[in-house]
């Protein structure tokens, strides 16, 4: 019996006058996996992954998630489907506090009329929760759900924006270069996490520049290059050189790999 993948594109297009970003590019991510994207510099990557979001309307292709056609208008209506993205630059207030950045956007209100009427927000329930998710990704270094996320360092910034994808993303979670400023120890920190993550069942992309990250944790890795899907190798068949070959042109991708 096939097994139906979570996420699946096919044949989008997306054109800006005589730039063409997206030629009839494909995406599969299957249940449980983490799928790496890379790809050279405007090999259009990121409209893949905005399309799949909802950020980019593509111009022709359809997006399926769980074998549904879905047409995303936004990345709300994205999220709102259980599709979540920790972005590159992680998208996280520095003013406000680890509990408050986890339900940004999100907030719970008091039950009964304070919160019908009056609007008034239930803290503590949001900090209980924030520190639920913190404590089941391991993230005991952060003591304080009040604390200010601008004091917090770049490792435990990224730990809040992944368990806020863990915590609302029940379908799949997109990672946009989780370790690209970090040092060694928190970049460890963080594939960590993304194994974590992955154990509760939730397939992962990870989007990466990072070849010796992509290759430790990935379980396929989807090459993107000339706007499309060039082709999907794994990761224990194929050398880092042999990958970085395919991905620049300067080698074909195996017969059994191809697109």
């Amino acid at each position: 019996m096939s097994v139906v993948p979570v996420l699946q594109a096919r044949g989008l297009v997306k054109r800006w006058g005589r730039v063409t970003a997206m030629d009839h590019a494909d995406f599969d991510l299957m249940p449980g996996e983490i799928l790496a994207v890379i790809g050279d510099n405007g090999a259009g990557k990121s409209t893949l992954i905005k399309a799949l979001t909802g950020a980019v309307l593509p111009d022709h292709g359809e997006i399926r998630l769980d074998g549904k056609v879905v047409n995303f208008a936004s990345p709300q209506e994205a999220r709102a489907a259980g599709i979540e993205t920790v972005y590159q630059n992680l998208a996280l207030s520095p003013a406000l506090s680890i509990a408050d950045n986890m339900f940004l956007g999100r907030e719970i209100r008091r039950k009964g009329p304070l919160g019908d009427w009056l609007r008034m927000l239930d803290k503590a329930e949001m900090q209980r929760i924030a520190r639920q998710k913190l404590s089941e990704l391991g993230l005991m270094t952060i003591q304080n759900i009040g604390q200010l996320v601008e004091t917090l360092s770049g490792g435990q910034r990224q730990g809040v924006a992944i368990a806020r994808a863990a915590a609302f993303g029940s379908r799949v979670i997109i990672m946009d270069e989780p370790t690209a400023a970090l040092g060694v120890k928190e970049s460890r920190r963080v594939l960590d996490l993304i194994n974590d993550v992955r154990r509760k069942g939730l397939p992962i992309v990870l989007i990466s520049h990072n070849m010796p990250h992509v290759f430790e944790v990935a379980d396929r890795i989807h090459i993107h290059r000339l706007g499309r899907r060039h082709c999907v190798v794994d990761p224990k068949a194929i050398s880092m050189s042999d990958a970085v070959a395919i991905m620049t042109g300067a080698a074909e991708p195996p017969a059994a790999a191809a697109a």
